[in-house]
């Protein structure tokens, strides 16, 4: 009889076992399934314990302010704003001159990007020069400063703030990063005979550094398909970057950038407009457009002239684009243009 009780009172102990780790296993996908849905706040939490700090710093010295001109904060969830973007390309034995020149309008409540190209060899008058030249030839004789003014007397518009990237520092970004993925259909062969030779393969599920930095200076169709790859290459970095497994190589990605990245933006500026895209509702998404224009030769230099059609329809874009009044639906949305 004792061994029977004993037997009856053991029975209850293991089904409350089994009870207990249902709970437990049911508690875990619970707390599983939350993470996975919350896993963009719960990322940027864990930035703000343990890396905003660390990563502001590392931002300080890239932060070089335009001379004349004084620290302008952001204004986040309501203003869009402005920013020239340029990609500097220097080499060993040429001068620098930005060989990205990029009008991008920013609505940081909507996730919404534009981003306006000029392609490098349109003429246009110089600010500061009193002469017409490339507009990328601003970059060598001024730098940002002189970049900035030219962009804004050309388009009409001011932009509120500058960045600037060395593409040398690309390369080890884009390894960094574990590779971007680009939309190459057929082999890109960089072969004229004063040029770097290079081959990229087409067709690659992921492009390493020393092929995205091929990829944007590559030049041997026109101006405005390299313009458009830039482009192109921007949208696949914003891609990369907002996989949310590449919030630890942050810090690493400062340490990167180094010398090769300058901007106007206050540092903590950067952290907040970053983390207020990346926990939107949706992803960023990025609409582009590039004026286009003819190519013809002036004392035997080649220039592209801008359509005037093209630079007016830029223009209404950034109205639309900068003005706060201007609803999501409202927004006018850049013309499809395709690389040829």
């Amino acid at each position: 009889m004792k061994d029977q009780r004993l037997t009856r009172i053991k029975k209850p102990k293991k089904k409350n076992r089994l009870r207990t780790w249902g709970i437990v296993l049911l508690v875990a996908a619970v707390l599983g399934a939350g993470i996975y849905v919350y896993r963009k706040p719960l990322a940027i939490m864990a930035f703000d314990i343990f890396l905003s700090d660390h990563v502001e710093k590392k931002l300080q010295k890239s932060y070089a302010p335009l001379k004349g001109e004084q620290p302008k904060p952001v204004v986040y969830q309501t203003k869009p704003f402005s920013a020239l973007l340029l990609g500097v390309d220097q080499r060993d034995n040429e001068p620098s001159r930005s060989d990205t020149m990029i009008y991008a309008v920013i609505r940081p409540k909507e996730g919404k990007v534009l981003l306006i190209s000029i392609p490098r060899d349109t003429y246009t008058e110089i600010v500061g020069r009193n002469k017409k030249d490339k507009i990328n030839h601003a970059y060598a004789f001024g730098g940002e400063k002189m970049s900035k003014d030219t962009v804004e007397a050309f388009l009409g518009h001011q932009a509120e703030y500058y960045a600037a990237i060395n593409f040398e520092g690309l390369r080890d970004v884009v390894d960094a990063l574990g590779g971007v993925e680009l939309p190459i259909a057929k082999d890109i062969v960089n072969k004229n005979k004063d040029h770097e030779k290079f081959t990229i393969k087409a067709g690659q599920p992921i492009y390493n550094g020393k092929d995205a930095l091929n990829f944007v200076r590559y030049r041997e169709d026109s101006d405005f398909n390299r313009t458009k790859r830039h482009q192109v290459f921007l949208n696949a970095m914003v891609s990369r970057v907002l996989q949310l497994d590449q919030v630890s190589k942050i810090p690493e990605l400062m340490d990167i950038a180094g010398a090769n990245f300058k901007t106007d933006i206050v540092p903590n500026n950067i952290i907040d407009l970053a983390k207020q895209l990346l926990t939107g509702e949706n992803p960023p998404q990025i609409y582009s457009y590039t004026i286009m224009g003819k190519g013809t030769r002036i004392n035997n230099v080649f220039y592209d002239l801008a359509n005037k059609e093209d630079v007016e329809y830029a223009e209404k874009l950034i109205d639309s684009w900068s003005s706060p009044d201007t609803t999501d639906a409202q927004l006018l949305l850049p013309e499809k243009q395709v690389i040829e």
